[in-house]
This record gives C-alpha cells, sequence and structure tokens, in this order.
C-alpha cells in the first residue's frame, strides 16, 4: 500500500501538542460514538473542522477563532 510511518522525535509529546489538543477537543465535543454510520462520522468530522477553524473561541488566542487570529496576524505584518 505504499504507506510511509511519519514520526517525530521519540517521547517528545511537543511536537504534535497542537494536534493531539485539536483530536482531545473532537473527541470531547463531537462525540463519535453516537453515530450509527461512517459517512455520518465522515460528515460530521468536516463540519467539526470548519467549526473550530471559523467559529470556536480559543482562550489561548484571545478568545478569536484560529482563522480570525490569522487574519489579524497577517493584517499587522
Amino acid at each position: 500500500m505504499r504507506i510511509i510511518q511519519s514520526m517525530s522525535r521519540k517521547g517528545n509529546c511537543l511536537d504534535n501538542a497542537c494536534v493531539e489538543s485539536f483530536f482531545g477537543h473532537l473527541k470531547v465535543e463531537l462525540r463519535p460514538h453516537l453515530f450509527d454510520e461512517a459517512v455520518d462520522v465522515g460528515t460530521a468530522i468536516k463540519k467539526y473542522i470548519e467549526f473550530y477553524n471559523h467559529e470556536r473561541p480559543q482562550i489561548r488566542l484571545n478568545g478569536m477563532s484560529p482563522s480570525e487570529f490569522r487574519n489579524i496576524f497577517l493584517q499587522s505584518a
């Protein structure tokens, strides 16, 4: 299947901290165990990613969504 495993440095959890944080929120907020069909889960994940990036406020971003923060950052650069 020509799949290549990609690993960060051994035992360094900080390499993937932002991704681990996102998946933690996804698991809690989306509650995938409530779905009957895999298609429903895929659609819900796509919608959640849009919500997370464009609407969900982030405490570490001063209450802005990631896209709002990015736009402000790019305007100031």
